[in-house]
């Protein structure tokens, strides 16, 4: 399988993920022409894409979705509720292209498994995914508040995994964003800091140590890469948990494809 977050953060996300024979992507949620550009760069074509999964309706998640649609013939994937919450915000969809899907659900596109589960977040009914192939698996879980049963038993057994790191706690708190805007971040429907993301990770490394963590959907007023990075390194080495050896953890970048993880 290759792995390869093509844009992670509070201005936009979007994953490509493929196996031998398929091509996902995970949201679309920058103009399809950026999206268009990050695949080219990683010697990838959109019109190759056989589908894209949305986690959800927010704008950083599908701001590009219909315009690759209707310009590549892509299928929309996405649970019935997400779907009445963003259908006025993407455009005219070709009938065949919309593909609804249950909350928790898996389905098949050609040797690529997907499987959805169910997060919380302020989202009408947010979802992150697993993704199997050939024995391999890949998860992609951002815009979480609270670490969940479900969201563990879905991505324990995964060898590469994108987490959200989302904010540093101090620099929400005293930033520059409303009081509410702050209380629903920090919230259980809100988005994971990195302390709590390193003890994510801390807890699905007792499942399997070896993994690939990509840090992401930093947010852009309330974080920093070096921060992000460090706290959850902290956190993991409070643990005895070695870089490197245990884990390879590495950034998710806001602007740029990421490094390709082929497993």
């Amino acid at each position: 399988m290759k792995f390869c977050s093509l844009y992670s953060g509070s201005s936009g996300n979007s994953i490509f993920i493929a196996s031998e024979k398929a091509k996902i992507l995970i949201d679309a949620g920058l103009p399809g022409k950026k999206i268009d550009e990050a695949l080219r760069s990683i010697e990838q074509n959109s019109d190759s894409i056989d589908g894209i999964f949305i986690t959800h309706e927010h704008s950083d998640h599908i701001k590009g979705v219909g315009v690759l649609s209707r310009k590549y013939d892509i299928p929309i994937y996405a649970n019935a509720n997400t779907w009445a919450a963003m259908e006025s915000n993407i455009g005219k969809i070709k009938e065949h292209n919309i593909k609804i899907m249950d909350r928790r659900s898996t389905l098949q596109i050609k040797d690529l498994e997907i499987k959805s589960f169910n997060i919380p977040h302020d989202a009408v009914a947010a979802v992150g995914y697993t993704v199997h192939s050939n024995g391999k698996q890949a998860s992609v879980t951002t815009d979480f508040g609270v670490y969940t049963e479900e969201i563990r038993d879905n991505i324990k057994d995964s060898q590469v995994l994108l987490l959200e790191s989302n904010h540093d706690v101090n620099m929400l708190k005293y930033g520059p964003y409303p009081y509410n805007l702050k209380r629903r971040i920090l919230s259980e429907v809100g988005h994971l800091s990195n302390e709590d993301c390193g003890k994510v990770i801390v807890d699905i490394l007792k499942y399997g140590i070896g993994k690939r963590v990509l840090l992401g959907h930093l947010s852009g007023t309330n974080n920093n890469p070096d921060l992000a990075y460090q706290t959850v390194l902290s956190v993991l080495q409070e643990n005895s948990i070695e870089q490197n050896k245990d884990i390879y953890l590495a950034m998710a970048s806001r602007h740029n494809p990421s490094n390709i993880i082929e497993f």
